[in-house]
């Protein structure tokens, strides 16, 4: 699907914000609906069936937070946050309602987009299936469970590879410590943070180039990881 089939819906109050944001989209080919509350937010998310929201959580009738968490309950389209809020707890509660991404006003526009264009990537790798990742010379085969490096065969656990896969499908965004730990370690297991902290040391020592400076597996402080993907970092092999 090319920019001019996708259409996007921004929802928030401020019309200066809106008309900024707008015109950038445009640009770029998107298609582009606007609300200004959140009671419409919901409406045009339901009339238009939008590819992808830009959600701000400040709104005049409510807080974004609740539009997200409708959305969820009947579509898995992809939600950015725009927000001037910049505690992390903020922000893991945006996540932890549904969220994809986060990004924080002022922003920088080309990196609006590359968030926009990371969403979409993880649509399109839900919607054909998880293959495999390349991280700079490293192919990871996710189907067959076998990776290759620079120097041969590189062994990694079950687990590595069950959070690996959770990274795939949401490759370029942040996944929050809960989400990591839900996934692939379990419910019961919610706490455990140590242990996501280990299996990720050991992941980087495995994948990354320099493990101290990672550049696939980054850290998001005070919200969880991401992994970098394209021309983020890394990419998707066929």
């Amino acid at each position: 699907m090319t920019n001019a089939g996708r259409r996007i819906l921004i929802v928030e109050d401020d019309a200066a914000i809106r008309n900024v944001v707008r015109v950038l989209l445009q640009t770029e080919h998107y298609q582009v609906v606007e609300a200004e509350t959140a009671s419409r937010g919901e409406i045009e998310a339901r009339a238009h069936r939008p590819d992808l929201l830009l959600v701000d959580l400040g709104l005049p009738d409510g807080d974004g937070l609740t539009v997200i968490r409708r959305v969820r309950v009947w579509s898995p389209v992809p939600i950015i946050v725009l927000s001037a809020r910049t505690m992390e707890e903020q922000k893991v509660a945006a996540l932890d309602a549904g969220a994809d991404d986060y990004v924080t006003k002022p922003f920088n526009s080309g990196e609006l987009l590359a968030r926009v264009r990371a969403a979409f990537r993880r649509t399109t790798r839900a919607a054909d299936g998880l293959a495999s990742l390349r991280l700079g010379e490293t192919l990871v085969d996710l189907e067959r469970r076998a990776t290759r490096g620079p120097q041969g065969e590189i062994h990694l656990t079950a687990l590595e590879y069950r959070l690996l896969e959770c990274f795939a499908r949401h490759a370029g965004l942040i996944v929050t410590q809960g989400q990591l730990i839900r996934e692939v370690w379990g419910p019961g297991r919610q706490d455990d943070t140590r242990s996501l902290r280990v299996a990720i040391k050991n992941l980087r020592a495995k994948l990354e180039p320099d493990p101290r400076r990672p550049r696939y597996l980054q850290t998001e402080i005070g919200l969880g990881y991401r992994l970098r993907v394209d021309e983020e970092g890394g990419g998707r092999a066929a």
